[in-house]
């Protein structure tokens, strides 16, 4: 039976969220770099994003925040952009909810963007052109 020389298994390692409680330091886009609103998970580490310029681009999550820094539908991300490919992106950075409010107040982020929300409507609200009906009126 092999020696344990270790303290524990991945569990142990698990457990352990050091940095979820402090505060980072803000950071804008540069150049190369776009902001984006993840629209689907697609599975081994890519994601399909509506980034702020109107285009949909294919994702990449760096190496660095896999399995470290979850991703959802919704949140809102920096994109580092491909000089050779404008279709694909790679994910830099994960915005928590408040950051990206702070965004919105100083005027990186549009107005019609939705923060925390897992209903992503980027291009802007579609409720304007739905039907809607009152149950009452359907049984006359």
């Amino acid at each position: 039976m092999p020696k344990n020389k270790g303290k524990g298994g991945k569990n142990r390692k698990r457990g352990k969220n050091v940095n979820e409680e402090e505060k980072r330091e803000l950071i804008y886009k540069e150049d190369g770099q776009e902001y984006g609103q993840v629209l689907r998970m697609l599975g081994n580490g890519r994601l399909e994003c509506q980034c702020i310029d109107q285009k949909k681009r294919l994702c990449h999550i760096r190496g660095k925040m896999r399995k470290k820094v979850w991703i959802g539908n919704g949140d809102i991300i920096l994109l580092g952009l491909r000089e050779y490919q404008d279709e694909k992106a790679d994910v830099i950075l994960k915005y928590t909810a408040d950051e990206a409010r702070v965004l919105k107040q100083y005027g990186e982020l549009p107005d019609h963007l939705r923060i925390n929300d897992t209903d992503v409507n980027i291009e802007g609200d579609e409720m304007d052109n739905a039907e809607f009906f009152d149950f009452d009126d359907v049984g006359k």
